[in-house]
């Protein structure tokens, strides 16, 4: 910025009759590029994707993961896909947090991603989730309710708090050993780190998730968190699709220490 010429401080006061020039920078543009990344693809049909993402893999771009996503991944396996979710988001349905691996699905044009969309809305697609928490969780099961939103005193977080919005997650108790539990969790929402966020405020972090965790000893190098299955109606066959993914092996591994 000058100020009648000269290089001008941002504190400087402008008067009356000065001239003022800015020489805006075009920002980089967010809109995603086709790469070639390798990919889990377990069912694509030209219209219905489901790949089985690996952890540490972002969903889609933003300020700080500009490149390597897995939105730029599908893009760099051909063909079209759906604008419903916005210019940099083609053909996500639904989001994994970067930490979590498993099944994501995507539509490749706007008819089925909205209708994948409206089953995610009134529950007939439905997201089953294997969790390994910290913590001997007793019982058989059950559901857990609280309204979620951001984390007043953390920002980067999300909490149960007044005024968030619904959350419900059902949950089953499937093994412990060794102070940790593995539990089958199944979504009846769709709320930013909905699992994480419940699991923790019931007094059991997942393992590995220090975000959520106040847990700073030596353990996973993510949140053991799976998304495991997905069942859904296809939009335009009619049928009940059912997908199921196997534990990745760094869950395996943990999961065999604790023996």
């Amino acid at each position: 910025m000058t100020l009648d010429g000269r290089l001008a401080k941002p504190s400087e006061l402008v008067r009356s009759g000065e001239t003022v020039r800015v020489e805006l920078i075009e920002a980089a543009s967010l809109l995603p590029r086709p790469e070639q990344i390798p990919l889990d693809v377990v069912y694509d049909d030209g219209q219905v994707v489901v790949v089985n993402k690996a952890a540490g893999m972002v969903v889609h771009p933003g300020p700080s993961h500009a490149t390597g996503t897995l939105v730029h991944a599908l893009l760099g396996l051909g063909g079209n896909w759906s604008a419903t979710g916005g210019s940099a988001r083609p053909g996500i349905v639904h989001r994994l947090d970067k930490g979590t691996s498993g099944l994501i699905l995507a539509a490749r044009n706007d008819v089925v991603h909205r209708a994948l969309a409206a089953q995610l809305a009134d529950r007939t697609l439905t997201r089953r989730y294997l969790a390994m928490v910290r913590g001997i969780v007793t019982g058989p099961g059950g559901v857990l309710e609280g309204p979620i939103g951001r984390d007043p005193r953390q920002r980067l977080r999300m909490a149960v708090v007044e005024g968030g919005r619904p959350a419900r997650t059902r949950f089953l108790v499937l093994e412990v050993r060794a102070g940790h539990t593995l539990l089958q969790c199944e979504l009846e929402s769709g709320r930013t780190h909905q699992i994480r966020v419940h699991l923790s405020a019931l007094g059991y972090p997942l393992a590995g998730d220090l975000l959520y965790s106040r847990h700073r000893t030596e353990g996973p190098a993510r949140p053991m968190l799976h998304a495991q299955a997905l069942r859904f109606n296809h939009p335009t066959k009619g049928e009940q699709m059912r997908f199921e993914a196997s534990l990745p092996a760094d869950m395996e591994e943990f999961w065999e220490s604790l023996r």
